[in-house]
């Protein structure tokens, strides 16, 4: 039984949601301890307990202290099920780390999964649809697994709503990843207003336009009208071997404006860098990259979920995960040798 502390390095959910993949994965029961122990509201809210429930179901597991406001957890993994599945989180709780947790084990079990999950589509504290549909699932189809993505409705903060349907080919043998030349880089906007006025998007995209240089037919705006209220703004950063994306969330009491302008500076860090892996996508590539046994990328200076993710990830399979640094603001992570 490997005992994990949740109060550790990031102390919030993903270190439970890192844990319950890579048992799934493995076979390897945990309990885990101080769940979410450095958040304001620690033990297990509704949407972790939805992923616990996912979990559970996947892998036929037992399980102890999945209840609200739990802070102790032991999960015992009897296999990996495909098949079809529905969760509801009954909150804006985020669908892509219902998602995140599952998917690992889905990658490389016996069958197909279908799945849909309710809830959160574009969720400040999560990785937005967008996010999974056009820059973490293309690499994992170059490593092997084929994952369908569909958005069925949006779900934002506080209502949720949302729905997504993904559809999961396991790879026979996932392949090693590198990514380390970004080459020539293109950037395009798109501001996207549900059930909300159109010229908070068209203030937005004139920040990007002005401070990114980019012409009106490299910025979009998509007005919805139902399934809000919500506010994305999204710069894609389009180079030879992948498409990275940033994205900033409209908020009651800040302008338009100031939303851009913040959005913008993180383009610009990127940008500034040799990184072709930002830091949000590091830490979601360290679980694929480990279980198809190693892989090289350049990315910005790796955040506390990252490092926490690296030793989540080492309680569980033996590999080496390497990071250093590699030219100014610059990073390079190793996994496998």
């Amino acid at each position: 039984m490997i005992i994990i502390d949740g109060s550790a390095g990031e102390g919030g959910g993903q270190v439970l949601r890192s844990a319950l993949g890579l048992s799934l994965v493995t076979g390897r029961p945990f309990t885990i301890e101080n769940i979410r122990g450095r958040r304001k509201n620690p033990g297990l809210l509704r949407q972790h307990l939805t992923v616990v429930k996912a979990a559970c179901e996947v892998g036929l597991a037992e399980c102890k202290g999945a209840e609200l406001g739990s802070r102790r957890l032991a999960f015992v993994p009897k296999g990996v099920r495909p098949g079809t599945y529905h969760w509801t989180i009954g909150s804006a709780g985020s669908c892509s780390l219902v998602l995140q947790t599952v998917l690992p084990a889905l990658m490389v079990a016996a069958g197909p999964a279908d799945i849909v999950i309710e809830g959160g589509t574009h969720n400040p504290m999560a990785p937005p649809f967008d996010f999974l549909k056009e820059t973490f699932l293309p690499l994992l189809a170059r490593m092997g697994t084929k994952v369908e993505l569909e958005l069925l409705r949006s779900g934002f903060y506080p209502t949720g709503g949302g729905k997504i349907r993904v559809g999961v080919e396991p790879a026979a043998k996932p392949q090693r990843l590198t990514l380390i030349e970004r080459g020539p880089t293109h950037l395009s906007a798109q501001a996207l207003c549900v059930g909300l006025p159109a010229h908070i998007g068209l203030r937005e995209l004139d920040v990007c336009r002005t401070k990114l240089g980019l012409t009106e037919k490299e910025t979009k705006l998509v007005q919805l009208e139902r399934h809000g209220p919500g506010n994305v703004l999204t710069v894609f950063a389009r180079s030879p071997q992948l498409t990275e994306i940033f994205t900033g969330f409209g908020e009651r009491g800040v302008r338009a404006e100031e939303v851009a302008i913040r959005l913008v500076e993180q383009v610009r860090e990127y940008l500034q860098s040799r990184a072709l892996v930002g830091h949000h996508l590091a830490d979601q590539l360290l679980i694929p990259l480990a279980l198809s046994g190693g892989g090289r990328f350049l990315t910005t200076e790796p955040s506390l979920h990252t490092t926490t993710n690296i030793e989540v990830i080492g309680r569980f399979l033996d590999i080496a995960i390497d990071v250093s640094p590699f030219h100014r603001e610059t990073w390079e992570v190793r996994v496998g040798r």
